[in-house]
């Protein structure tokens, strides 16, 4: 279940399409040059048939790297597909070699080697789809925090040096959830992995679709918005404001590219400062509550 909830988490898509694009691009490729090995490796095995094949040499088994080959590429249709494909050239190549005698096409072992290409071709298919399933799953959990379901600190420094390269004008947010301690001290692990749960929906929810968001310590997460110094701060505010129930209350420090940093450790270093100072002005502008018995007095 927890598996599933990283899987669709509403925030899941935070900067995918950057860290997805060159992965995806790869995995193209990598189809694209199986496919064209398996074409190539069965018109060399054809060719090869025509010139070289006798009565029990068996040179139509080399038709199986080619099945391998697309199966590998296209899962476990092509893999079937190829297969017929290959017993069509091995027919072709029995008929067209004066060789090899075309009665040989009436024999049972033919058929055995027909069904036998088409059984492997959907077998490697259907195992090289599963492998690529879970290993893209993998990857996605990777990249993910197991208890929020957010990015974690690896995405997230994808996310910012992505952010560096472009050159553009963004603004880093650290947000610390003010009382996580007391939490876990009152209420036990579970109330508090429960509100950092809810911190991350309501960061997660009041975020736009370009900005992204990531826990990058036990009660610390991390926001990249495409807002000026004046805006990051308006956007704290805004999002403080979200959080102030006492359950999810929490505190932000920004710090805005390139005024405040020019790389990641230095605008996290100028964001967790102010986060840190605005702390300490809370607490100072925080009611002092009086002594119980002078209260009852």
């Amino acid at each position: 279940m927890a598996r599933d909830l990283l899987l669709t988490h509403t925030r899941d898509d935070t900067g995918r399409a950057g860290r997805e694009g060159p992965t995806s691009m790869s995995a193209a490729l990598s189809r694209r040059l199986l496919i064209s090995a398996a074409l190539v490796s069965a018109a060399v095995v054809f060719v090869c048939f025509l010139l070289y094949e006798r009565p029990g040499l068996g040179i139509g088994h080399f038709y199986y790297l080619a099945i391998a080959l697309a199966a590998m590429a296209g899962g476990a249709g092509l893999g079937a597909t190829a297969g017929v494909v290959a017993t069509g050239l091995y027919v072709a190549g029995v008929l067209i070699n004066q060789n090899v005698p075309s009665n040989e096409l009436l024999t049972t072992g033919s058929v055995t080697r027909g069904v036998t290409y088409v059984t492997i071709g959907a077998l490697i298919g259907w195992f090289a789809s599963h492998n690529r399933a879970m290993v893209d799953e993998l990857r996605v959990l990777a990249d993910r925090d197991v208890l929020t379901g957010l990015p974690n600190t690896r995405a997230f420094e994808s996310a910012i040096t992505r952010r560096l390269a472009s050159g553009r004008a963004f603004a880093l947010l650290v947000a610390d959830m003010d009382a996580l301690k007391d939490f876990n001290r009152d209420e036990g692990f579970t109330a508090g992995n429960d509100a950092l749960r809810r911190l991350a929906d309501r960061l997660a929810t009041s975020l736009g679709p370009d900005d992204d968001v990531a826990r990058v310590g036990s009660d610390e997460f991390a926001i990249l918005a495409s807002v000026t110094s004046e805006g990051a701060a308006q956007l704290a505010t805004r999002l403080e404001r979200t959080l102030a129930d006492d359950r999810t209350k929490a505190t932000l420090g920004w710090a805005a590219f390139p005024q405040e940093g020019d790389n990641a450790l230095a605008l996290y270093r100028a964001a967790s400062e102010r986060l840190y100072a605005r702390k300490v002005m809370r607490s100072y502008l925080r009611p002092v509550p009086e002594p119980i018995e002078q209260a009852a007095g």
